[in-house]
């Protein structure tokens, strides 16, 4: 409970809105301790939500599903730093149930106030390529080259609240 409690401090001590990758780097690297591929999938993911649900930081709830093939829910982090959202303030949790078989991980993105709902599927053919990415050690390098990918090549957005197909 403390850490997620410092996660959530270290969130909300995120300004408004980045204004340049830097800023990224810098507060992923504060909430998770480092700046990898999947912070930058995390920033990623919350970014397109946020446009395709018309929604402002703190407007979203999230709920990610973590996979045995991810090392960590690193991507929560990214989506934490995105979107200000926080354990603590109960609109971020990580499910206790796994993504579908065969996923990255998957995330369900609901706008607090509309009630629209999307739900992004990561699956690991993208993380092959992410994987040289990440061998890099350059923090902006890997910022860069995220951001660069189609949208395609990273995930599956859907409207549906239903379970990604594994």
């Amino acid at each position: 409970m403390r850490i997620l409690a410092m996660i959530a401090a270290a969130a909300l001590a995120v300004p408004s809105a980045a204004q340049t990758p830097e800023q990224w780097i810098d507060w992923g690297s504060r909430v998770h301790g480092g700046f990898g591929v999947l912070i930058a999938v995390g920033i990623r993911i919350g970014q397109d939500a946020q446009q395709r649900l018309g929604a402002q930081r703190r407007e979203v709830d999230v709920t990610y599903y973590d996979s045995p093939l991810a090392p960590c829910p690193c991507i929560a982090d990214g989506l934490i730093v995105a979107l200000s959202a926080s354990p603590g303030q109960k609109t971020l949790r990580i499910a206790p149930e796994s993504a579908a078989a065969g996923l990255y991980g998957e995330v369900l993105l609901r706008h607090r106030k509309t009630g629209a709902q999307l739900r992004y599927c990561i699956r690991p053919e993208a993380m092959a390529a992410l994987d040289q990415i990440q061998s890099r050690r350059d923090f902006r390098f890997r910022y860069d080259a995220v951001m660069a990918k189609p949208a395609a090549e990273l995930f599956t957005v859907s409207p549906q609240p239903d379970r990604c197909p594994g």
